[in-house]
């Protein structure tokens, strides 16, 4: 596990999200992380609808990993923890 990456999901959901979202087995092509751009950027998903819309931010991430979007992740953390900013 890394620090910064997609989270990490339960086995069961992952099977059948895989199954019925295309391109979802893509997010595991990077370690999953402690914190990450999805985490930030959208609130919990319960639903399906909510995977799809947090995969949107998991391949974003997938696609544009580096250190520089890796140190605003985790500068963009620290202010969730400190001032409860975010998404909710």
């Amino acid at each position: 596990m890394s620090l910064v990456g997609p989270r990490p999901e339960r086995p069961e959901f992952v099977e059948k999200l895989k199954e019925r979202i295309p391109y979802y087995s893509e997010r595991h092509s990077v370690q999953p992380g402690i914190t990450g751009w999805a985490l930030l950027h959208y609130a919990y998903a319960s639903s399906e609808e909510g995977a799809i819309e947090k995969l949107q931010y998991d391949l974003y991430y997938v696609k544009n990993h580096g250190l520089a979007l890796d140190i605003m992740t985790i500068l963009q953390t620290v202010e969730v923890v400190l001032w409860g900013k975010g998404a909710r």
